[in-house]
Order: structure tokens, then C-alpha cells, then sequence
């Protein structure tokens, strides 16, 4: 089945240059117009162009599609309310938001400043707060929408220096499970796109004949099922050099304490069974986890449980 986006529109921050270049345009050779945001700032955050995003809609344009460019900066609520109502009142709608804007300063924590630190978190978690909240009213009253926030390996995993970025990074993780939840029966789906590409976030960190396998145009058709007609929801999509794995944070069974075990000891005594990987699963909710371990705690004490599963 051909996936297109004929009749949608879509907003794609940071569209200047790779990843968001491709997503944008990947969207639009399939039907969507394309409001195009990048705010043309260096990686760091610093210095401003619209050069980049308008280049892009030129692009667009010349293969027949339509586009607009946009420099709102994501951290700042009025521009990014600015920046919908522009979208609204040229296409009368939207349906997808691909939040890719991001900014690096990497230095290891005991170097880092908080400026540096809340920076990075104000680009990636509040700059996709701001666009989402700015769209979010609009998508419920259409009873349609798309989002996809973009994470890292940093934040899900770890990597040396990158401590603010990986909070940010991991930080959406929270966002996606609740707007996941509360956009459900609207028909807003929302996911987590985990690229590892060659950008200029990446080219001084990884060697020539690696980026030349994790071209960002091999991440694109990932993103663009995230944001398709029939779209999972609360998804972690990993992607790079073609190469596609899904995410998932899963709870292991666990053991349940009572009496003289219930103490400190007792957990480090029971700590190979706490972290044994058999009967894994994942929690559908945070009410989920409770009730898994009021009920293993009402089984280890002998009595009812609190509630039928």
C-alpha cells in the first residue's frame, strides 16, 4: 500500500539541513505541503539565517510541490504560535509535526555550565513543548494529528559528555507517553524517532566511512510511517543506514518482600532476581506498574486482590 499525504500539511522544525532537509522533503515528493522552520542557527545554537529553509522551499517548489519558510525559534512561545497561525491561514490546516530542531554542547558535566545545560534542554524539550502545545487545540478540534519527537541514543543509552543533551533527548520520552494517552481518541498519534545519522551534529564524532553508510536519507522513510494515515502510536523507532529496530522499556517480574526481608538487606540479598531479564514485559501505564505490585504484594501476604485483572 502506497503511503501519501495528498490534502495533508505538515510542519518540519529544523529543515534547513539534514535530517529535517529530508523529512521535509520526503513529506512534500508525497503530497504534503510543507511549512519549513529553521531558525539557521549554528549547531551550537548561535548566529540566524533563513537561508537554509528557504533553499529547501525552493526545492520543493521546483519538484511542484508547495512550501513555505519559517525562521520562528522554537524556544520562544510567540513565534511558534506565530509560526502555526501562518501555516493555518496559508494551507487552513495541519496535520503533522516533526519535531527535529536541536542544538549540541557537548562537554563533560564537571565542565559544562548551567547556561550550556538549560540551553540545550529549552531547544529539544521546550522547543517541542512550544510547537506542540501551539498545534495541540488545533488538532483535537480537527480530530486528526501526527507528532513525532526526535530523540537519541545519548539519552536512551548514554554517551560520554552529552549529559545535557541525553537529558533532553530522553526527557520527550515522558511527553510522548502521556500525549500518546491523552491524544488517543482524537486520532493523534504520537511517537519517538531515535535517528543515527551523518549531520553536522555527527561529523566530527564518527569516522569518513561510517558516515557515509547513515546518510539521513535512509532515516526518512522511517518518519514518514511514523507520521502516515495508519501510524502506530507511543512508538521509539530506531533508525540509521536503513537499519529500523523498535524501542521498548520493559519492567522485570520482580519479587515481592515481606517481614524481615523487607529491608535494605533484603533487597540487595534479592538483587540477581530483581534484575532477572525472564518474564520482562512492559507497562502500558503508570497505573499498570501499581496494580502489578499491589497485586504481587497482596499474593505474597496470602490475600485477595485488590482488584481483577
Amino acid at each position: 500500500m502506497s503511503i501519501r499525504f495528498d490534502g495533508r500539511v505538515a510542519i518540519v522544525t529544523g529543515a534547513g539541513v539534514g535530517l529535517g532537509r529530508c523529512h521535509a522533503l520526503g513529506l512534500a515528493e508525497r503530497g504534503a505541503r510543507v511549512v519549513v522552520n529553521d531558525l539557521g542557527a549554528m549547531t551550537d545554537g548561535t548566529g540566524q539565517s533563513s537561508d537554509a529553509a528557504r533553499a529547501v522551499v525552493e526545492e520543493i517548489r521546483a519538484m511542484g510541490g508547495r512550501a513555505i519558510a519559517n525562521g520562528a525559534d522554537v524556544t520562544d512561545p510567540v513565534q511558534v504560535q506565530a509560526m502555526v497561525d501562518e501555516a493555518i491561514a496559508e494551507f487552513g490546516h495541519v496535520d503533522i509535526l516533526v519535531n527535529n530542531a536541536g542544538i549540541l554542547r557537548d562537554k563533560t558535566f564537571a565542565k559544562a555550565s548551567l547556561e550550556d545545560f538549560r540551553k540545550v534542554l529549552d531547544v529539544h524539550l521546550m522547543g517541542s513543548v512550544n510547537t506542540t502545545h501551539a498545534l495541540w487545540r488545533h488538532m483535537v478540534e480537527r480530530g486528526y494529528g501526527r507528532i513525532v519527537y526526535t530523540t537519541s541514543g545519548s539519552g536512551m543509552y548514554g554517551n560520554f559528555g552529552q549529559s545535557n543533551y541525553g537529558a533532553a533527548k530522553s526527557s520527550l520520552l515522558g511527553l510522548m507517553n502521556v500525549l500518546a494517552q491523552e491524544g488517543a481518541k482524537y486520532d493523534i498519534r504520537v511517537n519517538m524517532l531515535a535517528p543515527t545519522a551523518a549531520t553536522r551534529m555527527t561529523e566530527n564524532l564518527l569516522p569518513p566511512e561510517t558516515l557515509e553508510l547513515l546518510q539521513p536519507d535512509t532515516i526518512t522513510p522511517g518518519l514518514l510511517v511514523l507520521v502516515s494515515e495508519d501510524a502506530p502510536s507511543k512508538m521509539i523507532l530506531g533508525a540509521g543506514a536503513g537499519c529500523f529496530a523498535e524501542t521498548k522499556i520493559t519492567e522485570t517480574a520482580g519479587v515481592a518482600l515481606q517481614g524481615d526481608a523487607l529491608s535494605p538487606e533484603g533487597v540487595l540479598a534479592a538483587m540477581a532476581q530483581i534484575r532477572d531479564p525472564r518474564g520482562q514485559a512492559e507497562m502500558q501505564d503508570a497505573f499498570a506498574q501499581t496494580r502489578k505490585y499491589a497485586r504481587m504484594a497482596a499474593e505474597a501476604r496470602g490475600l485477595p486482590l485488590p482488584w481483577n485483572d
